[in-house]
């Protein structure tokens, strides 16, 4: 059998997920590929730290550079996350015309294009299923199961530490601030939170997605993104009552017919009967349209060492055999369809609204907000003012027809200063899959 040998760079918990997934299903891989995979030399920051994965000592180094320079190695696999050291040493295997495996997102996010550019240029190949929905096959699934499709819409719940603190409001009626107190505590979510509550990471993955469908780099300053800190429990409430779920979602939309596509990370109210409506705690899901294949949904664990060790596994099996039968690139990983494509400015999205607004309680309130609206050529198609709220504000819910974005944004901004208005409009888009 033909020998592979392979080089590791970080010793985390992914590095060590893919070290003892290979230690236990090594096997199992090699005999199904016709390859044997061998680890030569693991690269860690510090040799002395306790790891919970048992690397025999003889593998360990400090320095990466043993790894990537070593002409015995013909695979290198980044796991160490961050954008500056492991963009150097991707870049530095790729000269040297060796494979590379990573599941850095972020990297990708600001970097990728470079990153593939030197794939391309050196004759090699860049490998990164691991870097969006951990052990979600949703990379090679766009790049070649739906290769004969044109991706009319994807969307994504893609990050688990949001989807679990929504979760958690909705079965609990519990409070933002509670629910990430206790992600926090039991490891869901990092200290601090700022990265997935605030969206970012859920852009580094739906970004990379839309890269991918529509065949030309989106950049990071493109994607449009809101996080999930302004979510309360009052509105979970209020959209269960009004038949919704809260959920932030990725999504990468055909807008037209002039090659613009809809790329944005935002919470968003997703009718209950609609499958993404059920994803729950950590889990992540993506729904795809093709227009040959017409609606598909992948499901699975979007994080943790295993579930990411599976994805890189899946990469390794590939590099392995285009390695061996000389095979540079199958299906090119970006590459415009008919027309050089362009992101939507978030201004002329074009959307529903579920607006939350805390207003005096008394007579003329609703004419007031109702003109600003009527001159924006905004239509209501329903008002909610619940019973059994006391005090000088109470909550006035109003669900606003289709509508693009800046106009609903200088409208809210018109009505927050009303006298009448006593708190920040809270502005939640609704997503019909239409």
């Amino acid at each position: 059998m033909h020998q592979v040998k392979l080089g590791i760079i970080g010793g985390g918990t992914v590095g060590g997920g893919v070290f003892d997934a290979l230690k236990r299903n090594g096997d199992l891989l090699s005999a199904r590929i016709g390859v044997g995979l061998e680890i030569v030399r693991v690269a860690v920051r510090d040799l002395k730290k306790a790891r919970a994965s048992k690397f025999p000592a003889k593998l360990l180094t400090a320095d990466w550079r043993e790894v990537v320079y070593n002409p015995e190695i013909q695979i290198i696999v980044e796991l160490i996350g961050g954008t500056t050291t492991a963009r150097e040493i991707i870049l530095a295997a790729l000269k040297l015309g060796k494979p590379v495996v990573t599941a850095n997102k972020a990297l990708l996010s600001a970097h990728g294009e470079e990153l593939f550019a030197a794939a391309n240029k050196y004759g090699t190949n860049l490998y990164y299923e691991a870097s969006v929905c951990g052990g979600i096959p949703i990379i090679k699934t766009l790049r070649e199961g739906f290769v004969g499709n044109r991706i009319d819409a994807l969307y994504g719940i893609v990050n688990g530490t949001c989807n679990y603190i929504l979760t958690r409001m909705k079965l609990e009626g519990a409070d933002f601030a509670a629910v990430l107190a206790d992600a926090q505590r039991l490891g869901y979510a990092e200290t601090p939170p700022d990265l997935d509550i605030d969206g970012h990471d859920a852009a580094h993955k739906t970004g990379i997605l839309a890269s991918l469908a529509h065949g030309f780099w989106v950049k990071p300053k493109q994607v449009h993104v809101e996080g999930i800190r302004h979510i309360t429990a009052l509105d979970i409430q209020f959209a269960q009552q009004l038949g919704y779920t809260i959920k932030l979602l990725g999504m990468v939309k055909k807008v037209g017919k002039y090659c613009q596509v809809q790329v944005s990370v935002y919470p968003t109210l997703i009718p209950n009967a609609h499958v993404l409506a059920s994803v729950n705690h950590v889990f992540n899901a993506v729904f795809v349209r093709g227009d040959v294949v017409g609606d598909a949904l992948f499901y699975g664990r979007g994080a943790g060492k295993d579930a990411t060790a599976s994805s890189v596994l899946s990469d390794l099996a590939d590099a392995a055999l285009d390695l061996t039968n000389n095979t540079k690139i199958r299906v090119p990983p970006f590459v415009s369809h008919s027309c050089d494509g362009s992101v939507l400015p978030v201004s002329e999205i074009v959307s529903r609204y579920y607006v939350r607004l805390n207003v005096v309680d008394k007579p003329g309130v609703m004419a007031k907000i109702s003109s600003i609206l009527a001159a924006a050529n905004i239509g209501m198609s329903s008002v909610v003012q619940p019973e059994g709220h006391e005090g000088e504000s109470v909550p006035l819910i109003l669900m606003i027809h289709d509508a693009k974005n800046g106009a609903v944004t200088k409208a809210l901004d018109k009505i927050s200063k009303l006298p009448v208005i006593k708190a920040k409009p809270v502005m939640i888009r609704v997503e019909s899959f239409a």
